[in-house]
């Protein structure tokens, strides 16, 4: 999808002419450069603000998140989803700890306390890390650099239906030679309420706080340090349990020097640890269902710690680009579980995975900063996972591969050519090619492996992706247009197949596909007359398991969105149309590892109104109304509602929020 921006206009003095001030609302946005978004998340969009990284996510064509409530989906881009993705923030990495991924990594993150986020779609880079078949997100914090001593900062406010309410601060002192930065956010919402009047159990409350200390003794130079912490807590209508912790604890320091002497144009490293410590529970937040697969208090807690860095130097020569450098990563995983209240807090922790990647990579650009570039990457990954459980299943039977190691060695890559011709006309396209060694949840959360082994750490194998992207971008002064496609080939894509089993809850069973994937996004913008934007989008995604011949489980429906505003110099207005298609292609026994198809689902249409005010430079005002007319409606992914808030036994899908009225106040200083 293409989002609008909805931009305001200050009043200046009469002998001035008319500046453009910050986008007061965001209701899409649309590519940089070919394969890559970048916005800035800090800035209020539409639907209501983002409560997590996921959220935000869906103003970008191409992406979704299966449901299972009011915060905390699991983003989906082009229908992949999981390990596929590679999330970073702060050049970090912050692997969630549920087997069953109800605290991915995006729910760590709170959008507004970074500045930028940048998306590279499909395996076009090899710079960020290993896999990334589907793309890469990173959540990215600028530098500042002063000359004179200096406070500056930003503040929000925001209210809205079902008792919303989030405070950002933000805050960052400095002078020449360094700064100190500080951000801090907390979030809060209830249950919420869809199109029929039901409740839908969904309320959360999040905060983080993160500060930054830089000493810069020059413009070309930062050494950084920087620490963060953050909890939450997490009512889901499709889980049998709640998040009753997401407690964050990061540490990160890096280095960077720019404008070296002769070829030689810049170095960065950095090093991170971070740990997620998340625990939960079915009597927190609900009360245990008798007549469940679990009828008594129940709690696990579960915890990764992840440490790694990167080194990457750049050189120029004329029209060559070069980029290489080196990741690492360690992750260890461990548990503890308990029946009845708290126990599980009495108890030692077991350690059950512990894994490890080195990573080598270089990326070369021919041609840059002209109108015909050849970029070109490779990337060579030595991955390991290590079998720590001493016994494995709902009956706690001896683990075959016990204290058994896995080790892959992978590669990656990629070729694209971009050529920008006359008329502000860009076409791109770029083959590439990802190998992805299973995550912790595709090697050790399933109940059965493939068919011939003992379980899925010996059976499943990676996952190789080879995609085509092809691509076309024009910018004019009054009509930007932009067309994206891409098709590919999965083998051994590694899917979850579910089993009902009764009081003994689903079973997992994880096996290697041949799979196909195709689809694309396109988008518009025009600008008919000073001040007024006309806009629209479109995605779809396609995908099938050629194994089984069936359709591969989990894909997103076609998405069109509409979008029309007005700009004024201190007023601002904006709609937004979004209808999706029904979806029939569904794998119905079939899923992945956050959920299953659910069966056809129906389409749907809503309405989003916004207006903006900006009362001076410093301060200005949003305001939103969401599902305008009430309409009851759900997403295609999407988790079936829990019997323990009275859904009915056979799969229902969760209903979204129906009308939410917001209202946010931004301040500088």
């Amino acid at each position: 999808m293409f989002i609008i921006p909805v931009q305001a206009w200050a009043e200046v003095d009469p002998d001035d002419q008319a500046k453009t001030l910050d986008t007061l609302v965001v209701t899409a946005t649309a590519p940089s450069t070919p394969l890559t978004w970048v916005t800035d998340p800090r800035l209020p969009r539409q639907p209501v603000p983002a409560s997590d990284g996921a959220d935000y996510l869906k103003t970008v064509p191409g992406f979704a998140a299966i449901r299972n409530g009011g915060t905390n989906g699991d983003p989906v881009l082009r229908g992949m989803f999981g390990s596929r993705l590679n999330v970073l923030s702060n050049e970090g990495t912050l692997i969630g700890a549920c087997p069953a991924r109800m605290d991915n990594p995006l729910s760590y993150i709170a959008p507004e306390t970074f500045d930028r986020l940048t998306i590279i779609k499909g395996p076009q880079s090899v710079q960020w890390g290993p896999g990334a078949s589907a793309g890469t997100v990173r959540f990215e914090r600028d530098t500042p650099h002063f000359d004179v001593p200096t406070l500056e900062g930003h503040a929000s406010a925001l209210a809205g239906s079902n008792d919303r309410n989030d405070q950002t601060i933000e805050a960052t002192a400095g002078n020449r030679i360094g700064y100190l930065r500080a951000t801090g956010n907390r979030s809060e919402s209830d249950d919420y309420t869809d199109g029929n009047g039901m409740v839908v159990p969904s309320r959360w409350r999040k905060w983080n706080g993160d500060a930054a200390l830089g000493w810069t003794p020059d413009a070309d130079t930062v050494l950084e340090v920087s620490a963060g912490t953050g909890d939450a807590l997490a009512r889901y209508a499709g889980r049998s349990m709640d998040g009753a912790q997401f407690r964050r604890t990061s540490f990160g320091a890096r280095l960077e020097k720019n404008n070296l002497p002769g070829a030689w144009d810049s170095i960065s490293a950095s090093a991170y640890d971070n740990d997620a410590d998340h625990v939960m529970d079915n009597y927190s937040l609900r009360t245990p269902n008798p007549g469940s697969s679990m009828p008594m208090a129940m709690a696990s807690n579960v915890d990764r710690h992840t440490t790694g860095g990167r080194v990457a130097a750049q050189w120029r020569w004329a029209e060559i680009a070069i980029v290489a450098g080196l990741d690492a990563q360690h992750s260890r995983h461990r548990e503890r579980n308990g029946a009845g209240r708290g126990t599980y807090a009495t108890l030692p922790w077991r350690v059950d995975a512990r894994t490890r990647n080195l990573g080598a990579f270089t990326e070369l650009t021919l041609g840059a900063q002209t109108a015909s570039r050849w970029i070109g990457g490779l990337r060579i990954d030595r991955a390991q996972a290590k079998d720590e459980r001493a016994s494995a299943g709902m009956i706690a039977r001896p683990n075959p591969t016990a204290g058994r190691t896995r080790r892959q060695d992978l590669g990656s890559g990629f070729l694209r050519h971009e050529r920008t011709l006359a008329g502000g006309l860009t076409w791109y396209a770029g083959l590439g090619h990802a190998s992805r060694m299973p995550d912790y949840w595709e090697l050790l959360s399933a109940d059965k492996g493939p068919r011939g082994a003992v379980n899925a750490f010996e059976g499943v194998r990676p996952e190789r992706t080879t995609q085509l992207d092809l691509g076309l971008q024009h910018h004019g002064d009054r009509l930007d247009a932009w067309l994206s496609a891409y098709a590919g080939h999965v083998a051994d894509y590694i899917l979850f197949d579910y089993h009902a089993g009764g009081m003994m809850g689903t079973t997992t069973t994880v096996r290697n596909v041949d799979a196909r994937i195709a689809g694309g996004e396109a988008g518009l913008d025009w600008r008919p007359a000073d001040g007024w934007k006309l806009g629209g989008t479109l995605a779809h995604a396609w995908g099938q398991n050629r194994t089984d011949r069936t359709a591969l489980a989990q894909m997103p429906p076609l998405d069109a969105r509409l979008t029309a505003s007005w700009q004024g110099q201190r007023w601002s207005a904006g709609l937004l149309l979004r209808a999706v298609a029904g979806q029939g292609r569904v794998a119905i026994d079939q899923g992945n590892v956050v959920g299953r198809d659910l069966g056809p689902s129906a389409g749907f249409a809503t309405l989003a109104l916004n207006a903006g005010y900006r009362a001076s430079d410093a301060l200005q005002f949003t305001a939103g109304v969401d599902n305008l007319f009430d309409r009851a409606y759900s997403e295609h992914l999407n988790l079936a509602g829990s019997a323990d808030f009275g859904f009915p036994a056979d799969p229902v899908r969760i209903n979204e929020p129906g009308r939410t009225l917001w209202l946010k106040a931004d301040v500088h200083f």
